[in-house]
């Protein structure tokens, strides 16, 4: 029996323009992918004396990327056989349903492009500098979650536990007299570790000079911490589709948990590879 719990009913719409609800999950969105990412790129540019048209092209990429992928990912992870009877949905962005692990990759693809039409350099030298600020959009995404009451977790007695009122899995609830179980708000959880990741980049790369001296270095950090957090905190969230309880109950992991494991892999290996291959032994003078 939960002792105490906090009720979430907060509205996901701000306000409407013309009939379109605006949406605190796309404002948290666009403030983390157009706003503080950026901001924080930029000083990385200034810092560096990097050409700032790379920097123009880099956003353009990196948003395309961004949104492609995500939306992609839902489509292909999560549900294909619906998007494959109605191929039109694909483009209801709208509608909901972006896969961050779709959109790693759709970044990963669009930097690669970029930096053999743009900069001519490594893929890994941009990543290193895209990684930096990237923990902190990925935390207001989370929390954009919250506000639309979606991906949380299971029902917990903890004090602490959520009650979302407002969620279409409790849909009906009221009027059959049910009681809404308070679960875990994993939004917030994921959003304090990929604050904890941003931290350790903005620590690696200020501090350590890691970009220069360590090439793959900090994507590393980010792929472990990120998606490593994200394994362990998707085992006690509820699945986004139903298909996924069949997968529980065969493999013991969800998508989630199973598209986690290769990137946090990939992270270790780049942390090792960074640290058996110094790029510079002369690193700039620290500000």
């Amino acid at each position: 029996m939960t002792l105490a719990a906090i009720t979430w009913d907060v509205d996901p719409v701000i306000f409407e323009i013309f009939g379109r609800g605006i949406r605190w999950y796309g404002l948290l969105f666009a403030l983390g992918l157009l706003i503080l990412g950026p901001m924080i790129e930029d000083r990385i540019w200034k810092r560096e004396k990097l050409n700032p048209e790379w920097m123009n092209s880099l956003f353009i990429y990196v948003v395309l990327g961004t949104v492609i992928g995500a939306r992609l990912g839902h489509v292909l992870f999560y549900d294909p056989a619906y998007y494959l009877a109605n191929p039109a949905k694909i483009f209801a962005v709208w509608e909901g349903g972006l896969a961050s692990h779709g959109g790693t990759i759709g970044i990963i693809i669009a930097v690669w492009i970029y930096s053999k039409r743009v900069t001519k350099k490594s893929i890994l030298w941009t990543l290193d500098r895209l990684a930096v600020p990237t923990g902190l959009a990925a935390a207001l995404i989370r929390l954009g979650n919250l506000m639309n009451s979606e991906i949380f977790g299971k029902p917990t007695d903890q004090p602490w536990g959520f009650i979302f009122p407002r969620a279409s899995e409790f849909a009906g609830y009221a009027e059959k007299g049910l009681t809404i179980p308070a679960c875990h708000p994993t939004q917030i959880y994921e959003a304090l570790a990929y604050l904890v990741v941003f931290a350790v980049c903005m620590y690696l790369y200020w501090r350590k000079d890691a970009a220069r001296r360590y090439s793959g270095l900090i994507l590393g950090y980010f792929l472990l911490g990120v998606f490593g957090f994200r394994y362990f905190i998707e085992s006690i969230k509820n699945v986004q589709e139903s298909w996924e309880i069949n997968m529980v109950q065969h493999y013991g992991l969800n998508m989630g948990q199973l598209l986690s494991i290769p990137f946090a892999v990939a992270g270790v290996a780049l942390i090792i590879y960074a640290y058996l291959h110094r790029a510079d032994k002369n690193p700039v003078k620290q500000e």
